[in-house]
């Protein structure tokens, strides 16, 4: 169960919805902290008394100021609570969107929990809170949906060529005549368009721009 938390966050409006969350869940003493550098000691200290706090709720992004942090975010903070603390529960609270970033979290990092802060986010951290004392983890709904369109289709090489382009700003026009030029093949613009249209097809989207913005967050380009 849950009962000691440390809330690493440096935005105070954030804070303050955050603590609401906490007197939701009946968490009746947690602790607060605007810098990384804080929140590191606090854990030493907890575990030095021989009173470890249970879950650690710290965003990814803090914004520098003249007090000077030797741990300047979330990246760095969660490997060195772990190293001090293995078993503390740890949740993202962030407003990071990109799907690469936040699956290489759980993959690398091992965190337990990511809410993204977006629109009902205060209902969703209730939620990770409640599955993380449960010993499960939450994954945020947005990146399961992702995951689930990655899944339908297996981006080939040239499919990443191609859409790499396109996101550098290349017109899909002009695409052909640089395949053509890198002796990559099918190059002809019926075949790039075909192609184009079948991922998209796929993936459920109707605009390249999507299918872009959706292997950039994916981290496929």
């Amino acid at each position: 169960m849950i009962k000691k938390v440390l809330i690493a966050e440096d935005h105070e409006s954030t804070n303050i919805s955050v603590q609401k969350t906490m007197e939701e869940l009946s968490i009746a003493d947690p602790h607060y902290v605007y810098y990384c550098d804080d929140a590191f000691a606090k854990v030493q200290m907890a575990i030095q008394k021989g009173q470890p706090y249970d879950l650690l709720i710290t965003d990814l992004s803090f914004e520098e100021d003249a007090n000077v942090q030797k741990i300047t975010g979330g990246l760095t903070l969660i490997p060195a609570v772990r190293q001090i603390q293995p078993d503390l529960k740890i949740i993202v609270f962030s407003a990071e969107h990109r799907a690469a970033t936040i699956e290489m979290l759980f993959q690398q990092l091992d965190i337990d929990g990511y809410v993204r802060k977006a629109r009902h986010d205060a209902k969703e951290l209730v939620t990770a809170v409640e599955a993380v004392s449960r010993h499960q983890r939450h994954f945020p709904r947005h990146l399961t949906q992702l995951i689930k369109q990655k899944n339908t289709h297996d981006f080939s090489e040239y499919d990443i060529m191609v859409i790499s382009r396109l996101a550098e700003g290349m017109h899909q026009k002009d695409i052909p005549a640089y395949l053509a030029e890198n002796k990559i093949r099918p190059s002809g613009l019926s075949s790039l368009e075909k192609r184009l249209a079948y991922i998209r097809e796929v993936l459920g989207f109707s605009k390249n721009e999507q299918l872009v913005a959706f292997c950039k967050d994916m981290g496929i380009i």
